[in-house]
């Protein structure tokens, strides 16, 4: 039986308006919404006084005036980006502008890729450099609180959480979402990696996580245990369908993602080819070179 994993969907805000959703963290959602951003981008302002901004968002100027608004009469002194993508960097440097903060983020660039048309999903944001490159388990402080950065590559080469001590809670931007499973999407996006990332958070034992999208994840544990069972079921998956003949993976998504939005088999293509690659890293399939959305795939021995 494939492993239900218990989603949370439900998430209450107001387009503009600031909301303290726990003692040290408020939350401003932007209104981008659409099928890889839900409702929108969740940035999320650490602290009082002195604060801490969690992926900007959008470079829109309304967007932009709502995070004036609520930063008024505190200093912004960190903007923490976990990657850069369009709809999560981009206003960084445009608030850095306003209010003097400092921008930090992983500088490691996306992975290449031999394949043509690889590029999926949320674009990257090139025009983003931060002011300081950060590393895995880096401490920044504030008056009232402490992040520590947490390398959690797998969405993208470059990703990191940021764990916010006081809360005993992670910050998880695309890693791990409450109302979705998260793109895994070649060159970029490594499904081993992922593996990984989600087993050192599984094993943290945050009491929250907040993703960039959508509401937060009370029960960590077992959410992100059934993200990792969900992971493994798909890989057994994309096994059957190579003992069942089929030799595309555009064929295999049409029958393992049947009742998903047909908007996103193009994104789930990418996340088949993720396992499809770990599955030849494991020596276990064999396929054209390079491994490719296009590519033909067999099991290695059949």
């Amino acid at each position: 039986m494939a492993t239900k994993i218990p989603f949370v969907r439900e998430i209450e805000f107001t387009y503009g308006q600031p909301q303290q959703v726990s003692p040290l963290i408020r939350r401003v959602v932007a209104n981008n919404p659409g099928p890889f951003t839900y409702k929108g981008t969740g940035v999320y302002i650490i602290g009082h006084g002195d604060v801490a901004v969690i992926d900007p968002g959008p470079d829109d100027p309304a967007h932009i005036d709502v995070l004036m608004q609520a930063l008024r009469g505190e200093r912004a002194t960190h903007i923490l980006v976990t990657h850069r993508h369009l709809d999560h960097s981009p206003a960084a440097k445009p608030l850095a502008e306003l209010t003097g903060a400092t921008t930090y983020s992983s500088t490691i660039p996306p992975n290449p890729s031999e394949c043509v048309g690889m590029r999926l999903e949320a674009e990257d944001d090139h025009s983003f450099k931060p002011d300081v490159e950060i590393s895995d388990g880096q401490i920044f402080k504030g008056s009232n609180w402490t992040l520590e950065a947490v390398a959690t590559p797998g969405h993208t080469t470059n990703h990191f959480a940021f764990a916010l001590h006081e809360e005993n809670a992670l910050f998880t931007g695309d890693h791990i979402m409450g109302w979705s499973t998260t793109v895994i999407g070649p060159p970029d996006g490594d499904m081993t990696d992922y593996f990984a990332s989600l087993e050192k958070v599984r094993d943290r034992h945050y009491a929250t996580l907040w993703p960039t999208h959508g509401p937060p994840i009370r029960e960590v544990g077992p959410f992100v245990q059934a993200f990792i069972d969900h992971r493994l079921d798909r890989e057994a998956q994309v096994i059957a369908q190579l003992q069942s003949g089929k030799r595309l993976i555009k064929d295999m998504v049409d029958v393992m993602y049947a009742d998903v939005d047909k908007r996103l088999h193009p994104a789930a293509r990418h996340s088949v080819l993720a396992h499809m690659i770990r599955l030849v890293e494991m020596g276990r399939v064999g396929c054209d070179s390079p491994a490719c959305v296009d590519s033909e795939y067999w099991l290695r021995g059949v």
